[in-house]
C-alpha cells in the first residue's frame, strides 16, 4: 500500500512539473485540440471516401486465407493494448506528449494517403464491428470499407510499439501489432499491401512526432 501511495505521488510530482513547463502545457493544448479536430472530421471524411469509385486490387495472399469475422478478437486486442497504453502515458509527461504527437500526424497521415490512394474493398471483406471506432466513423450501425491505405488498426498498435520505452512493453506492443495485422488480413478488412505499409510509414511519423514533442 505504502508503495502504491508512493508512485502515486512521484506521478503526481511528475505531472507538476511537466505542467510549469510552458512548452511542455501549450503543447499538450494544442495538440489536443488538433486531435479532437481530426476526430470530428473523420466522419465527414470516410462519409465522402465510402461514395468515391477505387480500384479493387488482386491479392494473392487474401486469395489463400478463407474470410473469418474475428471482430471480437481484433476488438479485445485493440483495446487491451489502448488501456494498457494509457497507465504508462499517465505514468509518464513526456510518454504522453510523444504519443500525443505522434497520433496527431498519424491521423493526418492516414487523411493524405486514402486520399492519394483510392481503393474498393478487397473481394470477401467481412465489416470489422468496433463499437468504440464506430463512433469516428459516424455511428455504430456505419461500416466504412474504403478506408484501406494504409491500416489504421495496424498502424495505431505499431505506433504504440515505436512510441514506448520499456523493452517488456515494446515486446507486447510489437505482438499487438502482429495480431491485429493478421487479424484484419483474415477478415479480409486490408490488402496485404495495406498492412505492409502500416509496418512501414509510422517510422517517419513517429520521428516527426518526436521532433514535435521535443521541449
Amino acid at each position: 500500500m505504502r508503495n502504491k501511495r508512493t508512485a502515486r505521488k512521484a506521478i503526481a510530482i511528475a505531472w507538476s512539473e511537466a505542467w510549469k513547463n510552458p512548452i511542455f502545457k501549450k503543447k499538450t493544448i494544442v495538440y489536443s485540440g488538433l486531435l479532437i479536430g481530426l476526430l470530428c472530421v473523420f466522419p465527414y471524411f470516410f462519409a465522402y471516401i465510402e461514395q468515391r469509385e477505387g480500384i479493387q486490387l488482386q491479392d494473392p495472399l487474401l486469395d489463400l486465407i478463407p474470410g473469418v469475422d474475428v471482430s471480437l478478437a481484433t476488438f479485445l486486442v485493440i483495446w487491451s493494448m489502448t488501456l494498457f497504453l494509457w497507465t504508462r502515458l499517465l505514468q509518464t509527461p513526456s510518454l504522453f506528449l510523444l504519443t500525443l504527437c505522434s497520433m496527431v500526424v498519424l491521423f493526418i497521415s492516414r487523411l493524405i494517403s486514402i486520399s492519394l490512394v483510392p481503393l474498393n474493398p478487397p473481394e470477401g471483406l467481412i465489416p470489422l464491428k468496433d463499437p468504440i471506432v464506430s463512433l469516428f466513423y459516424g455511428g455504430t450501425d456505419v461500416f466504412i470499407t474504403k478506408d484501406l491505405f494504409y491500416s489504421g488498426h495496424t498502424s495505431t498498435q505499431f505506433l504504440f510499439f515505436l512510441c514506448l520505452k520499456q523493452k517488456r512493453d515494446k515486446q507486447i506492443a510489437l505482438a499487438a501489432s502482429i495480431i491485429v495485422g493478421a487479424l484484419v488480413l483474415i477478415q479480409h478488412v486490408h490488402y496485404t499491401i495495406d498492412v505492409a505499409a502500416a509496418f512501414v510509414l509510422p517510422w517517419p511519423v513517429y520521428l516527426i512526432g518526436k521532433r514535435l514533442a521535443k521541449q
